[in-house]
């Protein structure tokens, strides 16, 4: 018999190990997590939460205490742009305000917050839905059967190991993922073009930063390229080396032969001064890397996070990729493990997420090339997509997803164009609940959801028979009926229905299918459409 039984085993602890762990626990599923290292991070990482991350965060109850940490620690709507260096001012602005142009698309924001301020919060919402994080413990070997994945794990302290059955997986492990390894998985895309570092330092940076709201600083001239990122009240920072000398013909391996000496240098010549007293508090040594893993799932296994794709950090987009895989995956476990759906849904996973972190993959390798390389090939690159593309405009195309024309097999969208179409993240409207304003996306909780429109109540009863009769609850909403009302009256428009129209929306908030009309309305209809969706 195993030391310990629980429906899924975790790998990595880190921010997605994490994330999934609490989504996981959201949803009731008991969860085993085990990290390598003693706690949670304690470097200041993985800066931008994306809008769509907040919404993750948001469903997940801890959106308010992530935007009150990145408020204590970093400049709100903060931009991003270039110096050659720090004294001597912009030479090109990216995103003059981080959220600029993006506040209708979602009752969320960006914001920046460091990875050791966020897992912390991670943790803590985590193990209050009941989830169990073992740190300082390692995984040390793995195999899988037809019905589960056995597991042996040794404390780090006391080398006392412990064997532990659960029926599903998840590798979070990291870009050098000993899971993904062990599985023969290979890792497909541009390989390492730079060992990097990154330098954690302090400085009195106030006078060059107060009064600006600069959030991510390109220094970029003859001597290095990388970036700046600052903490509130900027007596602290770090600098991103990716490549020193002639920027034509550069140096792309910084890490080698670094001293102290060499990173004070590089910090000094991207401030731009020698007057500022500096201490080097710490270096970080990384591979500059974009791929992507050939496959997400060996049987009972999943890769999710770095595991499953490295990228640049230009653009702010890996931790967030990581966050949705375990979104997306938490609720599908869920609904397999209770057997309210088949396996098969499982098997959604990878032609969904792969796609989507593929591309991000792509998007982030362009923006490092074009902002930071001048010397590598950029005629094979990707086009960059707008950002708002990237977090939340993602397109899937699954079993779990009944299209509405086969062949449109777009990757992403603006979000503001989906107008609901299957395949997409469902649109954000406000609404109002007696007297609480309500997002669309907050009705979205665990539970698969029907959106009638006003005239829907066919629809609506629809739903309601044939969640019961396939035993399953289904949370049914007529938008601008009863008591939710629809102040805009743009609920149908957005998501592209008439008046007597409905949509079927997913636990993870993308919209299974909908029905344009209240033509063929029957409790027959939507049990069939769920039992589809749910590979049934």
């Amino acid at each position: 018999m195993p030391d310990i039984e629980v429906p899924v085993l975790i790998v990595g602890g880190s921010m997605v190990g994490m994330s999934t762990a609490m989504l996981l626990g959201f949803h009731g599923v008991r969860s085993l997590t085990v990290e390598h290292h003693r706690g949670t991070a304690i470097h200041p990482r993985a800066a931008q939460t994306s809008q769509r991350t907040m919404e993750i965060f948001r469903q997940a109850g801890i959106e308010e205490a992530v935007r009150r940490e990145s408020e204590k620690l970093f400049v709100q709507d903060g931009g991003v742009l270039a110096v050659e260096t720090l004294t001597g001012g912009p030479i090109a602005h990216y995103i003059a305000d981080l959220n600029h142009g993006v506040r209708d698309v979602s009752p969320t924001v960006r914001v920046f917050l460091s990875q050791n301020a966020l897992e912390p919060q991670l943790k803590k919402r985590a193990e209050e839905l009941g989830a169990e994080l073992l740190f300082a413990t390692e995984m040390i070997s793995f195999d899988q059967d037809a019905a589960g994945v056995n597991a042996v794990i040794r404390d780090r302290d006391s080398g006392k190991t412990r064997t532990v059955r659960a029926r599903y997986m998840v590798a979070a492990d990291g870009a050098h993922s000993r899971v993904r390894q062990q599985l023969g998985i290979p890792m497909l895309g541009h390989g390492t073009f730079s060992k990097s570092i990154t330098i954690y330092f302090r400085a009195n940076l106030a006078p060059l930063i107060e009064g600006h709201k600069w959030a991510v600083v390109y220094a970029l001239n003859r001597r290095l390229r990388g970036f700046f990122r600052f903490e509130k009240p900027f007596q602290k920072a770090f600098l991103v080396v990716n490549t020193m000398g002639d920027p034509e013909n550069p140096v792309t391996d910084v890490s080698s032969s670094l001293t102290e000496e060499r990173a004070l240098e590089f910090v000094r010549t991207a401030i731009g001064t020698g007057s500022i007293p500096i201490t080097i508090e710490s270096v970080m040594h990384w591979n500059a890397t974009a791929d992507t893993a050939e496959r997400f799932q060996a049987g009972r296994i999943f890769l999710a996070g770095d595991s499953a794709h490295v990228m640049p950090p230009n653009g702010g987009f890996g931790g967030n990729v990581g966050v949705q895989d375990a979104h997306n995956l938490a609720w599908k476990l869920a609904l397999a493990l209770t057997g309210k759906a088949g396996e098969r849904l499982l098997d959604t996973y990878e032609p969904e997420r792969r796609p989507a972190g593929a591309f991000t993959v792509e998007q982030a390798y362009s923006r490092y090339v074009l902002r930071t390389a001048p010397h590598m090939n950029r005629e094979e690159l990707q086009p960059l997509a707008p950002d708002l593309n990237i977090e939340m405009g993602y397109i899937y195309h699954s079993d779990g997803i009944l299209a509405e024309d086969p062949k449109d097999d777009r990757l992403h969208e603006n979000p503001r164009e989906s107008k609901g179409r299957p395949g997409t993240r469902a649109p954000h409207i406000w609404l109002q609940d007696g007297t609480n304003q309500v997002s669309t996306l907050d009705l979205f909780r665990k539970n698969f959801v029907v959106l009638a429109g006003p005239e829907g109540r066919a629809w609506a009863e629809a739903a309601s028979a044939a969640g019961k009769t396939l035993g399953l609850q289904v949370d049914v909403h007529r938008i601008g009926a009863n008591n939710l009302t629809d102040p805009s009256s743009g609920f149908p428009a957005a998501y592209g229905i008439a008046a007597e129209g409905a949509a079927l929306v997913r636990p993870d908030g993308f919209v299974a299918w909908r029905a344009k009309t209240g033509e063929g309305a029957s409790a027959e209809r939507i049990a069939k459409v769920l039992s589809s969706v749910l590979c049934r």
